[in-house]
C-alpha cells in the first residue's frame, strides 16, 4: 500500500499558523468535502457532508435575502427623500401659473417622469381663454371625465393612485407616443368642488407599475391637492 504524499512544509505550516483562512473559503471547503467523499467510496454517505451542502444552500438564500431586503431600503429611502424634494418645490410659488411651469420643470425632474400634466374637470363649455397659453401643462374637461380617464367603474370608489401603463397617450398631447408608463393621482379639492388629475408620464415602461407601493405618491397628491386649493378657493 503506498503511502499518502505528505503536505509541503512551508504550506501546512501555513495553515497550522491560521485555520480559519481554510474554514472560511467556500471553494477550498468544497474540495476537502469532495476528496473525503471519493476517499469515502460510493457506497457510503456522509451525513456530515450533506448536512454542510443543506447549510451552505440556507445561507445562500439567507445572504440573497439580506442583499434584497437592503437594497429595498435603499429605494425606499431615495424614494421618500425625492417626493420630499418635490413637496418643497411644490410649495414655493406664489402664483397658479409659476405652479404650472414648475410642475412640468422642476418637480417633474426630481420625480424623473418626462411629461406632467394637470386636469382640471369644468362645468363651463368653454375654457377660460387665459388658460389657453398654459395648455402644454393644463387641460379643462367636462364634469365625469377625470374617471373616464383613470378607468374607474361606475359605483366603485375611485383610487387615489393609478399606475399602469399607457395604452394611449393622448392625455400628453405631442409627447403622447413616447410615454411607455403613467401614474394618475386622482386630486380632490372638497365637496362641493369637481376633481382634478396630475398626470406623471415616463418613458421608461418600468418606472409605473401596478405592483409599486403608492404610499408616497399618495403623499404628494394630498399636498398638490392643498396647494392648488390657494387658487381655486
Amino acid at each position: 500500500m503506498s503511502e499518502p504524499a505528505l503536505m509541503p512544509h512551508d504550506l501546512k505550516t501555513k495553515i497550522m499558523e491560521a485555520p480559519d483562512v481554510i474554514l472560511e473559503d467556500r471553494d477550498v471547503m468544497r474540495a476537502l468535502m469532495a476528496a473525503n467523499e471519493r476517499r469515502l467510496g460510493g457506497n457510503i454517505i456522509d451525513l456530515r457532508g450533506v448536512a454542510m451542502e443543506r447549510l451552505e444552500a440556507r445561507l445562500d438564500r439567507l445572504e440573497d435575502t439580506h442583499r434584497s431586503v437592503i437594497a429595498a431600503a435603499y429605494d425606499n429611502l431615495a424614494g421618500t427623500n425625492q417626493i420630499h424634494r418635490a413637496v418643497l418645490s411644490v410649495l414655493e410659488p406664489v402664483d397658479f401659473t409659476a405652479f404650472l411651469s414648475n410642475l412640468g420643470g422642476d418637480v417633474a425632474a426630481m420625480l424623473k417622469v418626462d411629461a406632467v400634466q394637470l386636469v382640471l374637470e369644468s362645468h363651463e363649455d368653454a375654457p377660460d381663454p387665459a388658460l389657453d397659453a398654459l395648455r402644454d401643462i393644463l387641460q379643462v374637461v367636462p364634469a365625469g371625465q377625470i374617471d373616464r380617464i383613470i378607468g374607474t367603474p361606475d359605483g366603485l370608489p375611485a383610487r387615489k393612485v393609478t399606475l399602469r401603463h399607457v395604452s394611449d397617450g393622448a392625455l400628453y398631447g405631442a409627447h403622447g407616443e413616447a410615454m411607455q408608463s403613467e401614474a394618475l393621482l386622482r386630486l380632490e379639492f372638497g365637496e362641493s368642488r369637481l376633481p382634478g388629475l396630475l398626470a406623471l408620464g415616463a418613458q421608461d415602461a418600468e418606472l409605473f407599475h401596478p405592483n409599486q407601493g403608492t404610499d408616497l405618491l399618495a403623499f404628494f397628491a394630498h399636498v398638490v391637492e392643498r396647494a392648488i386649493l390657494r387658487w381655486i378657493a
